[in-house]
């Protein structure tokens, strides 16, 4: 096919958009990453800014992860991270199977009590009260039960569900099958897709808590990556840091960012996959 003018003003125009669009979410993780990896003296010869540093140094990371309290706080972490995924993929399943079946008795009623929940809810305090009467204060499942399911996650399980063959369940059933092995044998193993679009919301958001943390914890050796992090970047702040002269304040920052942030990047290029075509057929039907 022969592309006419004005295509290929079109096509030069889109390429120009993304083009944009790439440096502008490209050129601040390089920023970040290079004033990481900055010496001291290579920031007060360029004035503070650098892109691309002709000298690396890594005692912005040497520093950071020499805090023992940062390995601890990884390990809290990593915890809530992976046993409150594995809860909220359990738990959120359990929700939006029922939900995706249009025989279930009262359907209409639950999925208008489960939305009203992503428009009002019970308020910080009440919250609080319900945590501490529960007796979650100062343990790590404050930063777990809490949101253990989230209701948009639920109606992106549910719609998927919902789109699946529902000749697949049928024959299951009148081949004997009860409800629980119809989901463990036949939507589960269909539904990795939207469940992993579903996992990575929920692991970013475990990984990323933080006011949780502040909310519920007291004891600094619970406290998650994220409170470390801030911790750490008051005191590159703090006049009683004397690291400047070997370790530049901002080298110090940018390295807690990057050690925040690393990993969910480095995880994310191996379900990018499903996350895609699980957004795409959660979307299918509402």
């Amino acid at each position: 096919m022969v592309s006419g003018k004005s295509d290929k003003v079109f096509n030069a125009f889109i390429y120009t958009i993304l083009l944009v669009v790439a440096v502008t979410a490209i050129f601040p993780l390089l920023y970040v990453v290079s004033m990481s990896l900055t010496p001291y003296s290579e920031v007060i010869k360029h004035g503070g800014f650098i892109i691309i540093p002709k000298k690396i140094s890594f005692e912005a990371y040497e520093r950071i992860f020499s805090d023992p309290a940062l390995g601890r706080s990884m390990l809290v972490t990593v915890f809530v991270t992976v046993i409150g995924t594995l809860i909220n993929i359990i738990l959120t399943t359990l929700a939006a199977y029922p939900l995706s079946r249009k025989n279930l008795p009262g359907r209409s009623f639950f999925l208008l009590f489960i939305i009203i929940t992503m428009l009002f809810n019970g308020g910080l305090i009440p919250t609080y009260l319900i945590v501490q009467s529960l007796g979650m204060l100062n343990t790590v499942w404050s930063l777990i039960v809490p949101g253990a399911i989230a209701t948009f996650n639920v109606l992106i399980l549910k719609s998927f569900l919902e789109s699946l063959p529902e000749e697949l369940f049928e024959s299951a059933r009148i081949d004997g099958a009860k409800e629980f092995r119809v989901l463990w044998q036949i939507a589960l193993p269909l539904s990795v897709p939207s469940m992993m679009t579903v996992g990575l919301f929920y692991m970013v958001g475990h990984w990323n808590s933080f006011f949780s943390a502040v909310l519920y914890i007291t004891d600094t050796k619970l406290y998650p990556l994220q409170v470390i992090i801030r911790n750490m970047l008051l005191l590159t702040q703090s006049s009683e840091l004397q690291a400047e002269v070997t370790v530049p304040t901002a080298a110090m920052q940018m390295a807690a960012v990057i050690a925040g942030s690393l990993p969910i990047i480095a995880v994310y290029p191996f379900i990018q996959k499903h996350f895609t075509k699980g957004m795409l057929l959660g979307a299918i039907k509402g």
